[in-house]
């Protein structure tokens, strides 16, 4: 059964402008095609307005943020719009408990209110509220009366800003949603328990996109010029889940390589051989939309995350994204599910000397055969077939409430 001519409020955590491709993000707009949706991006709080009043980003939504303000933000997708949110009260500060909860329900009291507005002035009936990995609100749907709600769980929540109230918050969300999704089988096996209704659906990629690595014509990207052939590259956040001392005596193993991480970079996680290394290159952050160049300048991709409990539950987009354009992939063994998707496609390696084993087989021994089946396992995995099985899902769940 599929989900087609409905209308659907997706309460999103990425902004609708940011630099960095979401599964949020993409997933809702994607299911805009069959149906209309209303993405409502993560609020600004009086924190972040000033820190960015004289941004851009603050530029673009200052007339917006009004309470009494019921526009909505038209897209490329006739039928996908953005709601900016009005400008919260920053109370991440407070200790979880009865004071940070009050500040909370107001908090969420002002996202309703909005949204009320807009619901009637645009007509929006018999509703699908997704609350799409924005636990920090979890409690926005009530007083909305959705047909239904759903939650979809992307990524372990870890980072301290986030730990600090989200657990118990998702907790709730979790308990509430008539459905929830995940993108990772631990994290599906977590959720589970508070919500029998939970069902896997693994990360997938943008096939289109990484495929223009695929054409002659292409340019590489001028970040990787002037840097040493052979390139072993990799193109997402430099964060905390990398495995920095495998990575350190990977590229000590191999110094005839260059090793090049091009993204935004969590400095209070990087170690200082990361930045003093000759045969290391950080180019900083590249627009998504010049993905497809920068991986065409790679002659193999690495997927470097840290094998721990956190990693278990990720399911990263690159992964996808690598494969659809063609390269040979070397990843740390961190999330033993992803084999059951790539096949023999990819090497998943324990330890430093079968991770540069491995490397060095990608540049020796690769053909096109190798390349036709790594571009097959990414062409089984697109975000359509996973907004396919979502949509089939979604609608399935709205009969069994009728």
């Amino acid at each position: 059964m599929k989900l087609r001519g409905h209308r659907i409020i997706v309460f999103g955590l990425p902004r609708f402008d940011s630099k960095i491709e979401s599964t949020n993000y993409t997933i809702a707009k994607m299911l805009a095609r069959e149906n209309k949706v209303y993405y409502v991006e993560h609020p600004y709080t009086i924190k972040d307005y000033l820190r960015l009043r004289d941004s851009p980003e603050n530029g673009r939504r200052k007339e917006y943020f009004s309470l009494l303000n019921d526009d909505v933000l038209d897209t490329d997708v006739t039928d996908f719009k953005v709601i900016i949110p009005p400008v919260l009260l920053s109370i991440n500060f407070l200790p979880e408990g009865a004071i940070f909860r009050a500040a909370l329900k107001f908090n969420e009291f002002l996202i309703r209110t909005k949204l009320k507005r807009i619901i009637h002035r645009h007509k929006i009936k018999d509703f699908i509220f997704i609350n799409s990995f924005n636990f920090h609100y979890p409690n926005v749907a009530e007083g909305l009366s959705p047909k239904l709600t759903a939650y979809y769980c992307v990524d372990p929540i870890i980072v301290p800003f986030d730990a600090r109230h989200g657990v118990v918050s998702q907790n709730k969300l979790l308990r509430k949603s008539n459905i929830v999704f995940c993108t990772s089988r631990q994290l599906y096996n977590q959720s589970k328990l508070l919500n029998s209704a939970t069902f896997f659906v693994p990360n997938a990629a943008d096939l289109s996109h990484s495929q223009k690595a695929l054409d002659e014509t292409l340019p590489v990207a001028s970040v990787l010029k002037d840097i040493p052939k052979p390139v072993i590259g990799y193109f997402g956040n430099i964060e905390r889940r990398m495995d920095y001392i495998m990575l350190h005596e990977v590229v000590k193993l191999n110094p005839d390589k260059s090793f090049v991480f091009v993204g935004p970079q969590d400095g209070g996680y990087i170690p200082d051989w990361f930045y003093n290394t000759s045969n290391v290159y950080s180019t900083g952050s590249v627009p998504y939309s010049e993905m497809p160049a920068v991986i065409k300048g790679f002659d193999v991709a690495l997927l470097p995350f840290k094998r721990d409990e956190v990693s278990a539950t990720i399911f990263p987009l690159k992964l996808f994204e690598y494969l659809g354009a063609g390269k040979p992939l070397v990843s740390i063994n961190f999330n033993d599910d992803l084999k059951e998707f790539t096949g023999e496609t990819v090497a998943y390696c324990g330890d430093p000397i079968s991770f540069s084993n491995a490397i060095a087989d990608a540049l020796l021994n690769d053909t096109e055969e190798k390349k036709q089946q790594r571009i097959q396992v990414a062409a089984d995995n697109t975000w359509e077939k996973r907004v396919e099985q979502i949509s089939d899902l979604l609608a399935n769940a709205v009969a069994a409430k009728r």
